[in-house]
């Protein structure tokens, strides 16, 4: 099996839905970038206090901040390991290039319209980080978190102005490192259109 995975794509892909389910069902530890954010964010840290301006503008968050982070978590891990948002330019991944060797970079390509459609009407958890979708994935109580019971909410960066902004940082500052792992000879794209178990059986073949 592959050690170390970078999840790639673009906002509302699926990155982290198949990240949780590789970590449940392989074992992979499942680092998101996204989640130790804003968990720095909700405990007011200083990282997340720098950090929060970024994200509430749909804007990436700078390169020594995520590095840093991302250096500490992974030194922690045990066994296989699962990049979820990290890294998300060039120069970040010639940075995690220098700490270790990444074994598959894995592409999950959906088209705009979808991402737009997923993003606007997902749901988040503020306590424990579970995601929802009023749609796809509803809560069984309206609001209502399944896992905690904590009142769900919409994160600023899923309103429909920043949906737009983020997918245009992602074209122009992270759609480049599909170039940037095809020449390592570590990509594969997979469509990430489906129901979650279709897109999941292909993503457990590619890590095999």
């Amino acid at each position: 099996m592959k050690s170390v995975i970078v999840l790639l794509g673009p906002p509302g892909s699926g990155k982290g839905t198949q990240g949780e389910m590789l970590s449940e069902k392989l074992g992979y530890v499942r680092l998101s970038t996204g989640d130790m954010l804003r968990e720095a964010v909700r405990n007011g840290t200083e990282l997340g206090k720098k950090a929060k301006t970024y994200m509430d503008s749909g804007a990436l968050v700078p390169n020594d901040l995520i590095i840093g982070l991302m250096k500490e978590k992974i030194a922690q891990a045990e066994g296989g390991v699962i990049l979820d948002g990290f890294p998300r330019t060039v120069e970040q991944a010639d940075a995690l290039d220098q700490q270790l060797q990444v074994d598959l970079a894995l592409n999950l390509d959906v088209p705009d319209e979808e991402l737009i459609n997923r993003l606007t009407k997902r749901r988040s958890c503020p306590d424990c980080n579970a995601v929802y979708h009023l749609i796809y994935n509803p809560p069984k109580t309206e609001s209502v978190c399944d896992k905690c019971g904590a009142k769900l909410y919409q994160r600023d960066d899923d309103k429909e102005e920043t949906v737009a902004n983020r997918l245009k940082v992602y074209r122009e500052n992270t759609m480049p490192l599909i170039g940037y792992y095809e020449k390592k000879g570590v990509l594969v794209t997979i469509k990430g259109v489906g129901s979650i178990d279709d897109i999941y059986a292909q993503v457990e073949k590619a890590v095999q």
